[in-house]
């Protein structure tokens, strides 16, 4: 506008006694005016600003939206009258950087902030007439750090007076404002703006975000009122008046007005009026509208909305935008989401309120963020975010969001908002980590009698969400202050954060059950389903006529027992009985909360409405409760149920249900309520998990344990509800062969289990680290207030775990690992095995460390019946995309006739051709990648999506996914041997191991070497092994994989943390020599073990002509017993026996680089014990046998004792 006008050093462009003083500018009113008037004190004209909303009332110059004022002369000075009514001003200036910024001032502002195109600042002025001096050049250096080039506009709100605006290129002092421009210059005060320091980030909220303020409101107005009167539906002289309480008083956010069409307004203000006349005609006092708009980018919803009450019917604006947009987000698509409660009602004669919600596509500055640009707010968040936010908000969420990359679970902050007893909760987790949380954190507050005015929903392409929500408390609540119940939320809101929804929510929403009751009953319910004890007695006095070892006498027992379990109690049979009794969770609960909340008095937080209710219901004793529970319930079944909540609270002995912050519910159990008639290996210990994506069990037969972790998938709702039936009966037989297999090892035998919801099948790694994280919260102390504080611990012994790989978590375990070390955990090094090399993990797959176990049963059979590996015929499961079956293909000579994995099935009667075979398993692709030209005549592929495939041999295969599934049992199958690498435990039981044998009776498989944990249930092995089959189980096959993880935890708790890095960690492709040597030695070990073992049962089994399977179980549980034999008697404290057996039993790379001494401070005493009796247990047993004279020992130390003289 002024950019090629000459500019002296003085430019005017507003003087209120010219002739047009607004001529070059644009005015804007709603509920007030902009008028000339006489002002009393100076006796002259000027222009009047006036409005109720200093935002709805201003004049900006220039007039035209699309025109700037170019002006170049650095200095701003205003005449302005203060009328001490809220007032500011806003400039725009453009920078060198070609970039538009903004500076507003206001006299309601208490700090500055600076954003990235907005400046906003306090603004104090005298009484009366003040002249405010603003230097423009200094401003944008100071807070952007760039040279002013020309101012663009300057707009002037509501509420002042004005005499003057001019720009100047220096400061004039009153007698040298030059005359002819202004003729008339009045003594006022001068007041020089200034930059003040921005705050950090503190406990009080002082900004949030900038008014949404929409232009042309006022012109839309009048289009939706002519729209309306169109239609003529609204008397045309109620159009007007029904219009503008809609647009003015209702008090709805200006965003809606600014986003939605004119007939959508339109639509909206219709419904409203035609629900004001249902609510006249029914005589109801309160409306109900719901109104929704959606589609690609995002939605709009209104409805109408009491203050702290949750919708429990009706289309549940907040669950669909969960479900919708917050669930499903990803830095790809994700949506933020900002809603409004009306600061009006509907009208004049109803008191009810609109809640908005605006849920908008995100366009991100840098949507794939790398390095430092991780944490950076302006790189990392969303345009309009960061339009609307102020300096305070990008503080305070960049400090969350460094928080939430450095944590697993939610960071959760409080905040005051100035001037108000309203409460600013901020809420931050990682995408994906929950679900349903913005409604359920509704439920929340709305239970403790808190409602919302504003919330906020933001995304950042990091992967970070940040929930903002303003709270204050009804006007009616009967609950304590405001701040306890707060803090009560902060609590509860990473209990929510863990298990959002349940089905027990509507519970909650109502009010019968707090949210800990709720999860509570959820948490028992469970339970319910894995241990109630559903085979009676008759069951165990059945088990005690027949003999176990009768194979007929076994199949029917294991049918019975899978009938009872399945049929009697199902998970919607317990839960349907739950919910007839919210009275007796809420007494169970207590219970529950008696032995493991935390004492209140110990902490800050005041009592609460939940612990109000601790306190004010009589405690009972098991036995009252018993008793209580007897009288309440209708029958045996109930009764059953709530006894199974009493036997979980009896035996709970630490739990993280009440650890300010966590990511899963995570329980340590005292096993001893497992009945022995169906458990009869006792568990040493057992932790339940519970997650928003899972549930699992870990367990361990000795203290010091190792086993892998295994993530159960599910392809349909049918195989989920198998998998969760069986899954802590797998999860126990695993750990029972983990138990037998680490015979060798001093650690026991462990698994974990991780079953993933049915919809959650994509979300494997959300559901381990959760996993992981809430177990560590039972083996760290607690040493963080408000985040990990102490815990009621009835256990009293410090515990370690170590976890390893197994399917579906090979590739997670180096997080697992720096997560320990993260969270403190002395033992990280140790914690997991399986990590990359980098890590100073020995990967299994890499070194083929379980196959070397497996194949030397394989070779071993070959070399006792002088057979040619080259001329035997092999099946194996497990393709060679995985671990056990990438290297049996790569280990072996046979020819392989049948493979089967994730894929599909491969089969080639000549022989699969080898090379190609080896190409996939270098590969590690799967069967689906391989050149079927290399097929003979009657080979074929048939892949589980394939439907209808004819083989060659004329058979249609319907389903490739059932054909795959059931091809081990299928004739095209047979070969020599047998080696399942892979596949579904109990794939062969005694309901279908009748197909492995041919019309005559004769075994498909001659030999079968089980790589593959519990892939033959031990029925189905001695029907197998009486048959004739030479069958070699997995406990005595599959050790070499756990083998190598003891000896890499040995190094790991050998090494300190410079030797570790040293010896054991590869970097930058470079394998320490110390590392290769110890491979090899580990590869050595493990090959020796499996052919004593395998001569031992050989040997063994020819003795005394029982079947491989019992005898390996026999040979396991008689090396384990003697193991804790030994590390109990006198032998070890025989010093220089100790010494010996530990020189022979430590690794000798070891001991040559560290020395037997030093080896001995660092590892732990009770490993070392287990060390010492594993060594000794295992060789006696491989070379006596299972069933030795009683001289037999004596004989075995003798040249023990011989060396060291006694």
């Amino acid at each position: 506008m002024f950019r090629n006008t000459f500019q002296s050093g003085f430019l005017s462009i507003l003087y209120s006694i010219g002739s047009k003083p607004l001529q070059i500018w644009d005015k804007k009113v709603r509920n007030g005016h902009i008028k000339r008037i006489t002002d009393n004190d100076i006796q002259s004209s000027v222009l009047e600003i006036i409005g109720t909303n200093v935002s709805t009332n201003f004049i900006t110059c220039p007039s035209q939206q699309n025109r700037t004022l170019g002006i170049k002369l650095p200095f701003l000075v205003m005449i302005i009258k203060n009328l001490k009514k809220y007032f500011t001003f806003e400039v725009q200036v453009l920078d060198d950087k070609n970039v538009r910024r903004r500076f507003r001032a206001s006299n309601y502002q208490s700090t500055t902030r600076v954003k990235p195109f907005i400046c906003t600042m306090p603004m104090r002025l005298d009484d009366g007439w003040n002249q405010i001096q603003f230097n423009l050049s200094d401003f944008t250096r100071r807070a952007y750090g760039t040279n002013y080039i020309e101012t663009l506009r300057v707009q002037i709100h509501a509420n002042c007076r004005i005499r003057r605006i001019y720009f100047s290129d220096r400061l004039y002092s009153e007698e040298n404002v030059p005359q002819k421009k202004n003729p008339e210059f009045y003594d006022c005060p001068n007041t020089t703006m200034s930059l003040l320091a921005a705050p950090g980030a503190n406990r009080v909220s002082s900004g949030d975000y900038s008014s949404n303020v929409f232009a042309g409101k006022q012109e839309q107005l009048k289009q939706v009122c002519a729209f309306i009167e169109e239609k003529g539906f609204i008397p045309r002289e109620l159009v007007a008046n029904e219009v503008s309480w809609f647009y003015t008083n209702l008090g709805i956010d200006d965003m809606y007005f600014g986003v939605e069409p004119i007939e959508t307004i339109a639509q909206h203000i219709l419904a409203l009026y035609g629900a004001k006349i249902f609510a006249y005609i029914k005589n109801k006092s309160a409306l109900d509208i719901k109104l929704d708009r959606e589609n690609a980018d995002g939605a709009v919803y209104i409805h109408t909305s009491s203050p702290g009450v949750s919708v429990q019917d009706g289309p549940q604006f907040e669950k669909r935008i969960d479900t919708n947009y917050l669930d499903i987000t990803t830095k790809a698509n994700a949506f933020r989401v900002e809603s409004y409660r009306s600061q009006g009602t509907v009208s004049s004669s109803i008191s009810t309120q609109l809640r908005t919600y605006f849920v908008r596509k995100c366009h991100f500055v840098n949507p794939n963020p790398t390095g430092n640009d991780e944490t950076n707010i302006l790189q990392i968040s969303d345009k309009s975010f960061l339009e609307k936010a102020t300096q305070n908000t990008l503080d305070i969420y960049l400090s969350i969001i460094k928080k939430v990359l450095q944590r697993t679970g939610p960071v959760i902050e409080l905040f005051d908002v100035p001037n108000s007893r309203e409460k600013r909760l901020i809420l931050g987790y990682r995408h994906k980590t929950t679900q349903n949380f913005l409604s359920a954190m509704s439920d929340l507050y709305h239970f403790y009698e808190l409602y919302s005015t504003r919330k906020y929903v933001e995304q950042f392409s990091n992967g970070v969400t940040i929930v903002s929500l303003y709270l204050n408390q009804l006007p009616t609540s009967q609950a304590p202050p405001m701040e306890h119940s707060i803090l009560q939320v902060i609590k509860e809101a990473s209990l929510l954060y863990c298990l959002p929804t349940t089905p027990l929510q509507s519970f909650f929403q109502s009010g019968k059950l707090a949210v800990q009751e709720a999860i509570y009953g959820y948490t028992g319910w469970i339970f319910a389903q894995h241990f109630l004890n559903r085979l009676g007695s008759e069951y165990s006095a059945l088990k005690a006529i027949l003999d176990s070892d009768n194979v007929n006498h076994s199949e029917v027992l294991t049918k019975i027992k899978k009938r009872l379990r399945t049929d009697t109690f199902t998970r919607e049979y317990i839960l349907d009985i739950i919910k007839l009794y919210p009275d007796l969770i809420k007494i169970l609960y207590q219970n529950f909360a008696m032995s493991h909340y935390i004492n209140p008095a110990q902490n800050d937080l005041k009592p609460s409405l939940s612990y109000l209710r601790l306190q004010t219901t009589p405690v009972l004793s098991d036995a009252e409760l018993l008793d209580r529970i007897r009288k309440t319930v209708q029958n045996n079944h109930e009764l059953m149920i709530f006894e199974a909540y009493l036997t979980f609270n009896q035996h709970v002995l630490k739990t993280n249900f009440y650890q300010p912050t966590k990511v899963a519910l995570s329980f340590r159990m005292d096993p001893k309520f497992l009945p022995d008639v169906e458990y009869p290996q006792p568990l040493f210990g057992m932790f339940l998990v519970i997650g928003s994506e899972f549930r699992g069990f870990h367990l361990r037969f000795r203290d010091i344990a190792r086993g892998g972790i295994r993530i159960v998938k599910s392809r349909n709702k049918e195989a989920y509800s198998i998998n969760l039936r069986s899954l802590f009966d797998e999860n126990y037989n695993l750990a029972n062969t983990q138990q037998r297999k680490n015979k060798d090892i001093p650690e026991g035998g462990s698994k974990g289990t991780i079953l993933l919801d049915i919809n959650q099948q994509d979300n494997p790694k959300v559901a381990f680290d959760k996993y992981v994280d809430c177990i560590l919260d039972l083996l760290i102390p607690g040493e963080s207030p408000g985040i990990k504080e102490k815990i009621v611990d009835n256990y009293g012994h410090p515990e370690i775990l170590f976890f390893g790989p197994d399917e579906g978590t090979a590739d997670y375990m180096d997080w697992a690992s720096q997560h320990a070390r993260k969270r403190g955990a002395s033992f990280w090094k140790a914690f997991t095995t399986g990590k990359s090399q980098s890590l100073g993990g020995i990967p299994h797959d890499l070194y083929g460390m379980t196959t070397r176990s497996v194949h030397q049963y394989v070779v071993g059979i070959y070399r006792k019946l002088s057979l040619k590996e080259e001329n035997i015929t092999k099946m194996q499961t497990g393709g060679p995309d995985g671990d056990l079956g990438s290297n049996e293909i790569k280990i072996s000579k046979d020819r392989t006739i049948g493979i089967v994995d994730g894929s599909g099935v491969l089969c080639d009667p000549a022989g699969i051709n080898r090379e190609e075979m080896t190409r996939l398993a270098n590969s590690r692709l799967m069967i689906n990648n391989f050149d079927i030209s290399k097929l003979s005549k009657s080979g074929f592929r048939v892949l589980v999506d394939e439907v209808n495939i004819k083989l060659p041999d004329g058979t249609v295969v319907d389903s490739g996914l059932k054909f795959r599934n059931e091809f081990h049992l299928n004739p095209l199958s047979a070969a020599d041997i047998f080696v399942p690498c892979g596949g579904r435990p109990e794939a062969i039981d005694l309901t279908n191991v009748d197909a492995l044998f041919g019309p005559d009776g004769t075994p498909r498989y001659k030999y079968i070497v089980e790589g593959a944990n519990l892939f033959i249930t031990q029925e189905a092995r001695l029907r197998l092994e009486k048959a004739g089959t030479i069958l070699f189980k997995d406990a005595s096959a599959n050790k070499g994989g756990v083998t190598s993880s003891s000896l890499e935890v040995l190094a790991a708790l050998s090494f300190n943390d410079e030797e570790f890095h040293e010896h054991m960690q590869v970097r930058d492709g470079v394998v320490p020599v110390f590392y290769q040597e110890y491979v090899k030695n580990v590869q050595a070990f493990i090959e020796k073990t499996a052919e004593l073992e395998f001569e031992c049962l050989w040997r063994e089994g020819l003795r005394t002509g029982k079947p491989k399977s019992v005898l390996s179980d026999s040979l396991s549980v008689g090396i384990v017993k003697l193991n804790e034999e030994l590390q109990n008697t006198t032998l070890w404290e025989n010093v220089p026996l100790r010494k010996l057996v530990l020189q022979e039993a430590f690794p000798k790379l070891l001991l040559e680089k560290l020395g037997l001494e030093t080896l001995l401070k660092r590892v732990p005493e009770t490993y070392v014990k287990a060390i010492f009796g594993s060594y000794l247990a295992s060789r006696f047993i491989y070379k006596y046998g299972i069933e030795p004279s009683q001289f037999a020992f004596f004989e075995f130390l003798s040249p023990y004792f011989a060396k060291i003289g006694q």
